[in-house]
């Protein structure tokens, strides 16, 4: 069964849902394969539009962006690229200036953008095109985080890291010999999203259950088959292989499908996602280079799940009863090593210093209870 034909079920078993939860009806086109790329024009040709704007960065254009624009060309299709430098750090972050950026290579006569990169690429495409009104396609060139399909855009205003109502795209063209020709931290990053569902599932259910927040079994349901999904084949995405990131890039597509269904991510972000943030933001302040955003989660899901284990052993809270089911966080290391990735905190060059902030404000970025919060609010954080 294709993404496409699974998204059809996904839909008739959301409407079908008795919950409580409003479920949106997912409708975009997916293509996860080999040779995915040379479907890109034709399916402009079928939606009319004859002129369009890509969004790329120099290496995302040697991974896909210029192939991309050659098959638009072909096709006797007009292109304009826009790609976006790095900063002083050698980074392209989605921030007021990559934004700008993106809004003045826009020309009014385009009909549509495509997203050629990873995560950073595609929220800054996501939010110009709300803002233009303009439909957007997404081109992954890796199989890295699980926002490719998502509707709201991640970005750094002021310093501090907010999420603002965007657009989702209207199709995905994943080439999956482009997500094999990766580098392998980027597939590690993307693996490193997924296993950080352990602790935002579980932090989901505690939010449901102590602070009232909505929930659909539909929507939890959808997200632990991909992430079971990426563990069971944990050799084939540490190997690299074309297999590997198959599974891996419909796992991360189902994820945020799950988003999008219910229009907020949950599901897919908890305790450890806001620790994420909280590093992500402390490392531009300093002017440090960024790590990638599915490494940080990773990590962050591995440190709190056995502070959550203990959290369930030594409070009698019924709630919390979900989280003597995660991993250890000796097994999740050893997942992220396996893969290629960062696995603890020193890895990733943040300070005990650091740490220690992440920990006792980063629940304050996003309005839901998670774990996390209950220890602050409870004191429960060793100095």
């Amino acid at each position: 069964m294709n993404m496409n034909e699974q998204i059809k079920l996904w839909n008739e078993e959301a409407q079908a849902s008795n919950a409580d939860h409003p479920h949106r009806k997912v409708e975009l086109f997916i293509e996860v394969r080999d040779g995915a790329l040379e479907s890109i024009a034709s399916y402009l040709i079928q939606q009319n539009y004859r002129h369009v704007t890509l969004v790329e960065d120099e290496h995302t254009s040697a991974a896909a962006g210029k192939k991309v624009a050659e098959f638009i060309r072909e096709a006797g299709l007009t292109v304009d690229v826009v790609r976006l430098p790095p900063n002083a750090v050698g980074d392209v972050i989605a921030d007021e200036t990559y934004i700008m950026k993106v809004l003045l290579g826009v020309a009014d006569q385009s009909q549509a953008v495509l997203a050629v990169g990873s995560g950073t690429i595609h929220d800054l495409v996501r939010f110009v095109c709300y803002k233009m009104n303009r439909p957007f396609l997404s081109v992954p060139t890796a199989a890295s985080v699980d926002g490719f399909t998502s509707a709201g855009a991640p970005l750094i205003v002021d310093g501090s890291k907010q999420t603002f109502q965007a657009v989702p795209p209207e199709a995905i063209f994943a080439d999956l010999s482009v997500l094999e020709s990766a580098p392998q931290t980027m597939t590690a990053a993307g693996f490193g999203d997924m296993l950080g569902k352990f602790t935002s599932l579980a932090d989901w259910h505690v939010s449901r259950d102590l602070g009232n927040e909505p929930y659909s079994p539909v929507a939890n349901r959808i997200t632990e088959e991909a992430l079971r999904a990426c563990v069971e084949h944990v050799d084939e995405i540490a190997a690299g292989s074309k297999t590997g990131v198959e599974v891996l890039m419909n796992a991360l597509i189902a994820s945020g499908i799950s988003m999008l269904m219910i229009d907020h991510s949950r599901p897919a972000s908890g305790g450890e996602h806001h620790i994420s943030h909280r590093i992500e933001m402390d490392f531009i302040a300093e002017g440090r280079k960024q790590v990638l955003h599915g490494a940080k989660v990773g990590v962050a899901s591995a440190l709190l799940s056995d502070m959550y284990r203990e959290l369930a052993a030594n409070q009698d809270v019924e709630a919390f009863k979900v989280y003597r089911t995660l991993p250890t966080s000796e097994q999740m290391r050893a997942w992220l090593a396996q893969v290629g990735g960062p696995s603890t905190i020193a890895d990733l060059g943040v300070t005990q210093e650091q740490l220690d902030r992440a920990l006792r404000t980063a629940h304050t970025l996003r309005d839901r209870y998670t774990g996390l919060k209950y220890m602050n609010e409870h004191q429960l954080l060793r100095s």
